[in-house]
């Protein structure tokens, strides 16, 4: 099967999340929150730039449409699953996250296999963008505290300041609004599957 340049560039995003995963992982890499930063930068520039490209050069197709919301998710459930790991995500965040994940890719298979393509809602994208804004937020927040920690050593920062709680409240938005997006996808599939097959 021959790749358009969109679809080449979701892949593409799929293949960064690992690269991504390991660099935040290596604890003896100098600034590795802002490598990190700059790698998941990169593959969510690919999320903006596949979508504009397939709709201005009408190459918009049932394998992107499909493709697209699964490389978003590879890639922030790597965020999520490496947040958890330091401590900066509550793990019920990530339980609503993949229950919602896993429930959503098992409607779109039911409607593919009906011949149905149901795209992302608005909620849905917003959900994604948030995700990805907030990530980026974090390690930024992570390079500034492991920063300073490192030049003035014994720096405390205020309880309501430290990076676990500040990450916590903003992926819980996040996880807010994938609730939100899953309810309503689930409500417009009604519309486009008959389940009773």
């Amino acid at each position: 099967m021959k790749l358009n340049t969109p679809n080449k560039l979701t892949i593409a995003r799929m293949l960064i999340a690992p690269i991504f995963l390991a660099v935040i992982m290596k604890e003896s890499l100098p600034h590795r929150f802002l490598w990190a930063t700059l790698i998941f930068i990169a593959a969510s520039i690919t999320d903006a730039v596949d979508g504009k490209l397939a709709r201005k050069n009408n190459q918009v197709t049932n394998f992107g449409k499909l493709l697209d919301p699964i490389a978003d998710k590879v890639l922030t459930t790597a965020a999520l699953l490496v947040f958890l790991k330091l401590g900066l995500c509550n793990i019920w965040i990530v339980m609503i996250v993949l229950t919602r994940e896993f429930a959503i890719a098992s409607i779109r298979m039911i409607a593919a296999s009906n011949g149905v393509v149901i795209p992302a809602n608005i909620w849905g994208k917003l959900k994604t963008v948030s995700q990805m804004v907030f990530t980026i937020a974090i390690m930024l927040l992570g390079e500034v505290y492991q920063y300073t920690t490192n030049l003035v050593p014994g720096v405390t920062v205020p309880y309501y300041l430290t990076l676990s709680n500040i990450s916590n409240a903003l992926l819980w938005i996040t996880a807010i609004l994938t609730v939100i997006s899953g309810v309503i996808y689930v409500k417009d599939s009604k519309n486009a599957i008959d389940y009773s097959k």
